[in-house]
């Protein structure tokens, strides 16, 4: 990170480790058995954070991503002093408000109202302070008709839009967040987004952690890039992010290829012809399993006629991950005329450009008789490709369209317009 004068946060060789007995005794037989073989529990440890140094200067957004159990959270209970490290230093100057977990702080058979005078003071703040912030702490939790309900009737959105409300409202220094704005409806998380750009602009100091790198990108100007609890790399956040996608695709690239290899999935037909092997090439024709929006996908399938088979019909159906079934070509509809098949040889079907968004997709193929309900060999939903994300604007849906906008002013017909006029009820 960059090295100005008087940090806001601090960290040098931070370490944290939990230790824990994985084969302690459970019941009175396990604990028998224990005594009677001279086994004793063995305490070991987890070094969930190791060796981390980094510095968040005054008023910065910076973003710690990471795959699941890389020591991000950890880290951040460390900051919020949860926790305290078990070697290194950290140094914190200013109020830290932290929204780490659903219900931290909350005393479950306490109203949300009550919750909201006992956080506020654990953060701080004199009662006349939380009186003077109480309504609009409620407003922006949009929890008016709940806020003297016990919290531990509160479903996990309410929890989250309290807990956050709170956080924001205390006039924070620093603020930290964990993933909590995955929990919620989309306006509300839309808020609190905004709510956040609001107190980056103010200067506050933020520290974010998101598994959603447009977030990420939105919001940071550095990142941390946690991995087994050290840092594989800080920087500016374009610079990270790149690197840090690069590798996830790689690993989902290669687990997807492994599948493919090595997954069983439904197969029947006659055999006569047989599939004998589906590629999915790239526009070099290399073999892959990673796309993005606009990319041209070749399916390559390879037969085996067994006899001469008549005008067969190949086929292929793309679905989602959810079972959305996408399309279904085939060479019939094509219009591909193939006469009579005998022997080995290839069928490739091209899409110049995959319209598809980011997602995990599904590939079946097949040959079918195409005079009568037959199917020859049928392989379901056996191979596996995604899109990643890409330079493509478009993010909500299922395809980016090929259009677009155009605009032309023109003077405003008056008869138009009292057409457009809206009619007032009778």
């Amino acid at each position: 990170m960059s090295k100005q004068s008087q940090p806001a946060i601090r960290l040098e060789k931070v370490s944290k480790r939990f230790a824990f007995t994985p084969d302690t005794p459970q019941s009175v037989l396990e604990t028998l058995i224990a005594v009677a073989t001279r086994r004793r529990p063995k305490s070991q440890g987890l070094w969930a954070v190791r060796d981390v140094s980094f510095e968040v200067q005054e008023g910065q957004c910076v973003g710690i991503i990471g795959r699941n159990g890389s020591g991000k959270s950890t880290l951040l209970k460390l900051i919020s002093r949860i926790l305290q490290p078990t070697s290194g230093e950290i140094m914190v100057r200013g109020r830290i408000s932290a929204l780490l977990e659903l219900g931290a702080g909350f005393h479950q058979d306490l109203t949300g109202r009550e919750n909201i005078f006992l956080n506020a003071s654990v953060l701080g703040l004199s009662r006349e302070e939380t009186e003077r912030l109480y309504d609009n702490i409620v407003a922006f939790s949009e929890l008016e008709h709940f806020i003297d309900m016990p919290v531990k009737h509160y479903s996990s959105g309410m929890y989250m839009r309290l807990g956050f409300s709170v956080a924001i409202h205390v006039l924070p220094d620093i603020l930290i967040v964990d993933e909590i704005l995955a929990v919620g409806d989309h306006s509300f998380q839309t808020k609190c987004i905004d709510r956040i750009m609001e107190l980056k602009r103010s200067g506050v100091t933020i520290l974010f952690i998101s598994h959603d790198t447009n977030t990420i990108a939105d919001l940071c100007s550095e990142v941390v890039w946690m991995e087994d609890g050290r840092v594989r790399l800080s920087g500016p956040t374009e610079r990270v992010l790149a690197e840090y996608r690069d590798h996830i695709n790689a690993r989902v690239g290669g687990q997807l290829a492994v599948e493919n290899d090595e997954r069983g999935f439904r197969r029947w037909g006659t055999r006569q012809i047989e599939i004998t092997g589906v590629r999915l090439l790239d526009a070099d024709g290399e073999e892959a399993t990673l796309f993005q929006t606009g990319d041209p996908l070749c399916v390559e399938m390879a037969y085996l006629a067994h006899e001469p088979i008549r005008e067969p019909e190949f086929g292929l159906a793309l679905y989602r991950s959810d079972g959305l079934h996408i399309n279904g070509p085939n060479t019939r509809t094509g219009g591909l005329e193939l006469g009579v098949v005998e022997g080995a040889g290839v069928v490739r079907y091209h899409i110049d450009r995959l319209p598809f968004l980011p997602g995990r997709y599904q590939i079946t193929a097949a040959i079918h008789d195409s005079f009568a309900p037959i199917a020859y060999d049928f392989h379901e939903e056996a191979y596996a490709f995604r899109i990643i994300e890409s330079d493509c604007p478009e993010k909500e849906g299922l395809i980016a369209l090929d259009a677009a906008w155009d605009w032309h002013v023109r003077p405003v017909d008056e008869s138009a317009k009292m057409a457009y006029s809206p009619v007032e009820p009778a």
